[in-house]
């Protein structure tokens, strides 16, 4: 066994300290430039000095290359101005049109309005008119009965003390940046008209009507588009549920899950929402109802009889076979 001195390798090397990596860390370590290093070595584009040096091979741009690149520019947008103005032209041409079709539109609409009005109010005048008459027929008992029916299914006026639920749509979301309108979450839809409606009616309501319009057993309150309808009437906010009812009925109202949501609506997107009694409610009588009724299927015409296997009229097709295996379902001539 070789003996060696203390404090050297058995090669007569002295030992290194710096272990098995020094070679390899004595290396100069290179790092990759990140992008703003590089953007302020190069602040040109490669590109920029490729066509800088293409242009030095060709050689200056003569007269007639230059006349013709400008020809080329003036020619461009003299027809692009040729089109931006006949455009322009085309369009003014044709705002007069759409105003005129519009305007149409609108005086349609109106006039359709107080149409509807007028024979409203005149069929109010006819009822109450048939009431008188009706009135005069009965004795005093019948006549009460009557007026009772008629309060209680919506055909006519009735008068209490009651609350009315008051909703109106929030202000409309606005980017910052566009100035586009985003989606309105504080917007009444129709749902929130029917929630209220059936939580009133839940709460012990004897009547109750929408914008002046009285619900009954078949009205409908439905969505439009942007519009809402009841009974196929435009109703616009703010949007008034009236209702006549029992003292209660404003707590018991704000104690339903249609309440509870209405006013979580209002404090997260600014829906505005409002409960308060009213003494003296006048509810107007709605329209006369469409009926609905049912009516019998047709009778069974009779059935056409089917010829026998020997050509001879025999049972009418679709009867029992004499031997019970139920209706005949073989075609004509069969066995």
């Amino acid at each position: 066994m070789t003996d060696r001195e203390p404090g050297k390798e058995p090669d007569g090397r002295e030992p290194d300290d710096r272990g098995p990596d020094a070679g390899r860390a004595e290396q100069p370590r290179t790092y990759a430039p990140d992008f703003l290093t590089q953007l302020f070595r190069t602040p040109l584009d490669p590109g920029y000095a490729d066509a800088a040096a293409r242009r030095a091979e060709v050689g200056p741009v003569t007269g007639w290359r230059r006349n013709t690149r400008r020809a080329v520019m003036v020619a461009t947008m003299l027809v692009v101005g040729v089109l931006l103005s006949v455009a322009y032209r085309q369009t003014m041409h044709e705002e007069p049109s759409r105003s005129q079709a519009r305007a149409g539109l609108v005086g349609q609409i109106r006039q359709s309005e107080a149409d509807t009005a007028e024979l409203q109010r005149r069929a109010e005048s006819l009822r109450a008119e048939v009431a008188r008459q009706r009135a005069a027929a009965l004795d005093d008992r019948d006549a009460a009965r009557l007026r009772e029916l008629e309060a209680v299914t919506g055909l006519a006026r009735v008068r209490g003390d009651g609350v009315v639920v008051r909703v109106a749509d929030g202000p409309a979301a606005v980017d910052a940046v566009t100035g586009a309108g985003g989606a309105n979450l504080g917007r009444v839809l129709d749902r929130d008209l029917q929630d209220i409606a059936n939580a009133l009616w839940g709460a012990g309501a004897e009547a109750v009507s929408i914008n002046g319009q009285r619900l009954t057993a078949t009205s409908t309150i439905r969505a439009a588009g942007s519009a809402i309808l009841v009974d196929f009437r435009p109703v616009t906010g703010p949007y008034e549920v009236s209702a006549i009812g029992p003292r209660d009925m404003d707590r018991r109202f704000n104690a339903s899950g249609a309440a509870r949501l209405l006013r979580a609506v209002a404090a997260d997107h600014g829906m505005s929402f409002e409960v308060r009694r009213v003494d003296d409610l006048d509810l107007p009588a709605a329209g006369e109802p469409r009926l609905r009724h049912a009516v019998p299927s047709p009778s069974v015409s009779p059935t056409p009889t089917s010829p026998g296997p020997s050509g001879s009229t025999g049972q009418p097709a679709g009867t029992p076979s004499p031997s019970g295996a139920g209706p005949s379902t073989s075609a004509p001539g069969g066995g």
